[in-house]
């Protein structure tokens, strides 16, 4: 599952499109990290009310408040990291991303480090992650595909990440206009990697040099090692415009 066939090589001609030089071909296809650039995570209050209330606890808003502060500080998906990782978890943290029961059981383990005092609440907390209703797309993440994709710009979205997103796009009306997934606990590389970059490039048939990665972390602007353009974007609260827009700028002659 691990192995990353089909990707671009890289040639002595793309390694140099990471160095100064001529100008780069048309951007022909646009590479979109997920969480922080497509979507975020729903505020954590509400996560915390939904996930108490399929175990069958009613939360009052002020417990809840105080619940999401602390389990954000042990570590949520989609959400900050956490500020320390106990040691019985560190080998399901460190590959949390590359293999489906280790990003569950590590932010499972992390949630249960707080006694909320609720049967089920770890599991319950990150089956919302699983689900479209714990995350909100950016309001300008489907007409930025939409225009992409009357463009003819080929579009993946290449993630870090422990589990399927192809649901949300189904559930968004947003499946149509993304051509592939590439996702990191399916191909075996976790970006900042070379790899990753290269098996998008491939699997969307097109080369590191004509390709744009748009993210929202150091990670993303790896891509520049793999032959790409990288464009990262600044911060926003769910449900707020990050700036995705202005990647049709870059992207139209």
């Amino acid at each position: 599952m691990h192995d990353v066939p089909d990707h671009a090589e890289p040639t002595d001609a793309v390694r140099g499109a990471a160095q100064p030089g001529p100008s780069r071909r048309p951007v022909q296809a646009v590479l979109l990290d997920f969480h922080g650039t497509l979507a975020q995570v729903e505020e954590p209050r509400d996560w915390v009310l939904a996930a108490a209330a399929t175990c069958g606890v009613q939360l009052d808003r002020v417990r809840a408040t105080a619940l999401a502060d602390r389990l954000l500080t042990a570590g949520r998906a989609g959400g900050p990291l956490p500020a320390r990782v106990p040691p019985g978890l560190a080998e399901l943290w460190a590959d949390r991303d590359l293999y489906e029961h280790a990003h569950r059981g590590a932010y499972t383990g992390l949630a249960a480090t707080i006694d909320a005092g609720i049967d089920g609440f770890a599991e319950a907390l990150y089956e919302r992650v699983l689900v479209p209703a714990g995350w909100m797309p950016y309001p300008d993440t489907k007409p930025t595909l939409t225009a992409l994709r009357q463009a003819g710009v080929r579009v993946a979205v290449v993630s870090n990440i422990g589990f399927d997103i192809r649901p949300f796009f189904d559930a968004w009306g947003m499946a149509d206009l993304v051509d592939a997934f590439v996702l990191s606990y399916e191909v075996g590389r976790c970006k900042p990697d070379p790899a990753i970059f290269w098996r998008a490039c491939g699997m969307l048939g097109v080369d590191p040099e004509q390709t744009l990665m748009v993210g929202d972390t150091p990670a993303d602007a790896g891509a520049v090692a793999a032959g790409c353009a990288a464009l990262i974007l600044p911060a926003a609260s769910p449900g707020r415009p990050n700036g995705l827009g202005s990647i049709l700028d870059l992207t139209h002659p």
